[in-house]
């Protein structure tokens, strides 16, 4: 059994809409801390972080919200780094995806001072790879994963010479929309994508074993980063970015299930639920079922819903 630390990150100012930042507050609704306790893991929740826009940076025209943007990274690089070193798993309750700048750079330091590579699986319609020079939208959800590779170094958001995520440790499942550019970055870093095309091609098991087998070799961490729209909106709608065509219900669970199988799991992210968008709580509780199966939830044990 696992301690977790729930840390709520209310941020909607990367996204460029409103509603994100009821995410965690809907996830708790829908009962994340009371599925967790009922599978015998200790849960710690340590509320909404709060952070002040931060005012030494200036405002920058190709990222939009920049300080509180970085105000949020700021706070969850400490935040989430320090859970870590206690010997929790952190798991961050979004808002969008733009809080993974700091989530993941904080267990990027914790896995520095242990003297292990960190791993981060991206589940997700999109790369995310974009910076202020190639963004069409300037929303930066859409570039925390070049910024934790450090290839989005256009002003002082966390230290410059921060522990960064090998791009080539970077394992990107379910996309299915990348801007031009952000293609040309993805292929020249080395990022491993795996596109719903390969998903349908040779199967959502084997691509996680192959991820696995890779985290295992190297005595990584595994960062998890999941974003409500790697699932089909007909399953999960609560999500500002909807795409047709990605993950099922029952793919989904399928890779929680094998990674809670490999014991590799250290962090998690739960991002861009916006229950303003959602239908009738939809989103939140599959959220939920899923971080479930992660944490050791069986086939056997799920109890049914009436209709």
């Amino acid at each position: 059994m696992k301690t977790i630390t729930l840390i709520g990150a209310p941020i909607e100012e990367g996204s460029g809409r409103r509603g994100a930042a009821m995410g965690p507050t809907a996830l708790r609704i829908a009962g994340i801390d009371t599925v967790l306790a009922e599978l015998g893991h200790t849960v710690h929740d340590e509320g909404d972080l709060r952070p002040l826009p931060a005012r030494d940076l200036a405002n920058h025209a190709g990222a939009n919200n920049l300080q509180m943007v970085a105000a949020f990274a700021r706070e969850l690089n400490d935040t989430v780094h320090d859970t870590a070193r206690k010997g929790h798993v952190p798991i961050i309750l979004g808002g969008d995806h733009a809080l993974s700048m700091g989530s993941v750079s904080g267990m990027a330091r914790y896995a520095h001072e242990v003297g292990r590579p960190l791993f981060v699986l991206w589940l997700d319609a999109h790369a995310d790879f974009n910076s202020p020079s190639t963004s069409p939208s300037g929303n930066m959800h859409g570039m925390p994963v070049a910024f934790f590779c450090g290839e989005a170094e256009f002003t002082p958001i966390l230290a410059p010479d921060r522990p960064l995520v090998d791009p080539k440790r970077v394992y990107q499942v379910g996309i299915r929309s990348v801007d031009a550019r952000e293609r040309e970055e993805i292929a020249e870093h080395g990022v491993n994508v795996y596109d719903m095309r390969a998903v349908d091609e040779i199967g959502m098991a084997h691509i996680m074993r192959q991820i696995l087998d890779e985290v295992r070799a190297s005595n990584g961490l595994l960062h998890v980063s999941l974003d409500v729209d790697f699932m089909d909106p007909e399953f999960a709608p609560g999500v500002g970015t909807t795409v047709p065509g990605g993950a099922t219900f029952r793919e989904a669970h399928l890779i929680m299930e094998m990674l809670c199988d490999s014991g590799l799991v250290s962090s998690l992210d739960v991002v861009e639920l916006n229950p303003f968008l959602d239908d009738r709580g939809k989103s939140a509780r599959i959220l939920v079922e899923l971080t479930a199966s992660l944490f050791g939830r069986r086939i056997l044990d799920r109890p049914t819903r009436s209709a």
